[in-house]
């Protein structure tokens, strides 16, 4: 699968954006799909997965309660939703896939399916 991440922008602290991962092939659906994040001179970071179906989803601590993972299988496309943002949300972020029905591999970030990362810069 290929991976196409997008929505990313400059946003005031308490402000809003939703970024957006567009999927290549037909096999959309059979992945398990996540976002990763990475701040200047910080190791990557989990930020959030999504199983399949949608059945499974899981946050980085950090985000709770103010981002929202989603998917659309139909449209071979994945959401986040990130409310409240904070200047300590300012990374790229990047979108992933693995080949597998839940998350516990992916949130790892043990895959080799990423996409092109896409800057999100929150301004306090």
């Amino acid at each position: 699968v290929q991976l196409q991440a997008s929505g990313g922008g400059l946003v005031q602290a308490g402000g809003s954006l939703r970024l957006s991962c567009a999927g290549s092939g037909h096999t959309f659906s059979r992945y398990a799909m996540g976002w990763f994040r990475q701040a200047p001179g910080k190791e990557r970071e989990f930020v959030a997965a999504i199983s399949w179906n949608g059945g499974s989803i899981g946050y980085a601590d950090s985000v709770k309660g103010r981002f929202t993972i989603s998917r659309d299988n139909a449209k071979n496309t994945m959401y986040l939703q990130m409310n409240s943002l904070k200047p300590e949300d300012t990374a790229v972020y990047y979108c992933a896939a693995d080949l597998s029905y839940n998350t516990v591999r992916l949130r790892t970030g043990m895959t080799n399916y990423w996409g092109k990362g896409t800057q999100v810069t929150v301004s306090s």
